[in-house]
């Protein structure tokens, strides 16, 4: 957001006012979509309290779930770019009633805004990602820091340009026969396809060969573009597995 550091530079009181900062945007969120704020904050300082705060029994179902974030502090890439530093502060989570929605905040980017739905209806979740996006910028004060050539500034370069990642979760048992996804992005990279596993990157597949697929390109691209080429790669895709 513009007014804050990236992540790597943020010190503690930074990310605790971050966290503050975006309490007015959750709220209007709940009010449209329910849900509640999982923070994992153990103080606001001078401030007080924390009504958000979870506990750690909590914060690991909602990991195990797929909802929340690891512990940062473990990943050695984080910590040496100072973007895990004073963990947990300003580190959490909103997640809506319907669970199809989930905001990530104080992550590697300092939002991760995110929609989820099971189906191939792709448009649709584009449409609630945009109404979220919406809903969050009409707030006082929280605006998205946006250079002309290099669209919106992220902490990881690969993630320039638009920011937005589309992907979905599909079987491919015979193109992961060998319990890897080394056959898959083999197959996919030509068809500008991005394999990961179902728990984000650096995580294991599915063991029944559920992979997360995505479109590789997110700078010099559009949003609609990144969801046909989706669309268009996921067909390709599985007519190779199912060849």
């Amino acid at each position: 957001l513009i007014g804050f550091n990236l992540p790597g530079e943020m010190d503690k009181d930074e990310r605790i006012k971050f966290e503050q900062k975006m309490l007015p945007a959750f709220d209007q969120l709940m009010e449209k979509y329910g849900g509640k704020v999982h923070s994992l904050t153990p103080d606001f300082g001078d401030i007080g309290a924390n009504p958000n705060l979870i506990s750690k029994e909590e914060y690991q179902k909602l990991v195990d779930a797929h909802v929340m974030f690891k512990d940062m502090d473990a990943d050695p890439y984080l910590k040496s770019a100072g973007i895990s530093s004073d963990w947990p502060y300003g580190r959490g989570c909103w997640q809506s009633q319907d669970k199809m929605r989930i905001i990530w905040f104080g992550e590697e980017d300092q939002l991760r805004i995110m929609c989820m739905k099971k189906g191939s209806n792709l448009l649709e979740v584009f449409a609630n990602l945009n109404e979220m996006l919406s809903t969050v910028e009409s707030i006082d004060g929280i605006e998205f820091a946006r250079d002309d050539n290099y669209g919106y500034v992220t902490s990881c370069p690969s993630n320039l340009g638009t920011g937005m990642r589309a992907s979905v979760h599909v079987k491919i048992p015979n193109l992961t026969a060998d319990g890897t996804d080394k056959k898959a992005k083999e197959v996919c990279k030509p068809l500008g396809l991005s394999v990961r596993g179902t728990g984000g990157e650096h995580t294991p597949i599915g063991a029944d060969g559920t992979v997360d697929i995505s479109p590789s390109a997110r700078l010099f691209i559009k949003e609609k573009e990144i969801i046909g080429k989706l669309y268009e790669g996921i067909e390709k895709l599985m007519a190779i597995e199912n060849a």
